[in-house]
């Protein structure tokens, strides 16, 4: 069975993709064509030449991004991987080996960690590998390094709980304009907002069973044990703050005129994200710029698009480019150290005689 879904998960991605891409390609072609002069264009044009038409109206709307939107979108990134580098810690701290383990040690293997797992994918293996590798240079055993991974991704989904409750709880409408991607995404108002309060529900009693020391909760081969209340209050913070940083990013490149505002586009980018996750595709991509699309009809295509590949540069593409020198740096360091300890370890020449 497990051979069977190792097969049945990748094409699912990339079923996904496909549908995307031709749902998101159909999308920005209607919108790009009330640009002036575009829509002659695009009808006589062929699919490669469209493509070409579509990506010159793209670069207008990311040349028309103000240069403070820049720098408030280079800010929220910032924001939202200090928040990751929060999540280690939080780890660190439930597993009482913090002390020793500077931040700046702590920030740069997060950083480097989500930069690999946000752009190549399978974040348990590329991620987790790195986490592997930096923390067992810090003394913690695999079996630690293995609950620092998974509190780490629960912080994430703990943050996703929290925000999506509360958007579906706030703004149920928000699901309505996914209808247009399948009638499978028709969820009626009252079901989206018994959805968020299902989330938010969760989030209290896991605050609850913190509170209360619950007995650890297992199912089957997994054990669930509720960390520390000062521990859950640090998640109650750090995990929604990168979720926020994350989707100011295109917030902040997104226009002024037909902005829905960020409590919508929060919404808009915890729904394509979790889409992007869902699909197994690295990066999310296209799926996550459909749902997105699909999510903002008031704001054009084009416009929405290229907010979303500001947001591709600064939280995904620039921190992948920025981790590799540090990757190339930690493994030469580690082989020095091997080294240097196999030469301590080595008998003296001649010792035998």
């Amino acid at each position: 069975m497990k051979r069977i879904m190792d097969y049945v998960w990748p094409l699912v991605g990339l079923v996904a993709v496909v549908l995307s891409v031709h749902a998101l390609y159909a999308k920005l072609k209607a919108e790009a064509a009330v640009e002036p002069g575009v829509g002659a264009l695009l009808e006589q044009g062929t699919v490669w030449s469209n493509i070409g038409t579509i990506a010159h109206v793209i670069a207008q709307k990311i040349a028309a991004i103000p240069p403070q939107g820049y720098a408030l979108a280079g800010l929220s990134t910032l924001v939202a991987y200090a928040a990751l580098a929060w999540y280690d810690r939080i780890a660190l701290l439930h597993l009482g080996k913090a002390r020793g383990i500077s931040w700046i040690y702590v920030a740069v293997c997060s950083f480097v960690t989500y930069a690999l797992s946000h752009n190549i994918g399978a974040s348990v293996f590329s991620g987790g590998m790195v986490r592997y590798r930096a923390y067992r240079a810090k003394g913690l055993s695999p079996s630690e390094v293995a609950l620092l991974v998974a509190l780490c991704s629960f912080t994430f989904a703990f943050g996703t709980l929290l925000l999506l409750g509360l958007v579906l709880v706030g703004e149920p409408q928000i699901l309505r304009p996914l209808a247009s991607l399948s009638p499978w995404f028709a969820i009626h108002e009252t079901a989206a907002r018994l959805a968020g309060l299902a989330m938010l529900a969760f989030v209290a009693l896991y605050t609850l069973g913190s509170w209360l020391h619950f007995k650890p909760l297992t199912i089957k081969h997994f054990h669930l044990v509720y960390p520390r209340l000062n521990i859950v209050a640090r998640q109650y913070v750090a995990a929604p703050l990168e979720l926020v940083g994350a989707a100011g990013i295109i917030y902040f490149a997104l226009p002024e005129t037909g902005n829905p505002g960020f409590f919508v586009v929060l919404g808009a980018f915890l729904l394509s994200f979790s889409a992007g996750l869902l699909s197994q595709v690295p990066g999310g991509v296209g799926v996550m710029e459909a749902v997105f699309l699909a999510i903002m009809p008031g704001i054009p295509a084009p416009a929405v698009f290229a907010a979303l590949l500001v947001w591709r540069l600064f939280y995904l593409i620039l921190p992948l480019v920025m981790s590799i020198p540090v990757v190339l740096g930690f493994e030469r360091w580690r082989l020095a150290e091997l080294a240097r300890e196999k030469h301590r370890h080595a008998p003296p020449e001649g010792g035998g005689e």
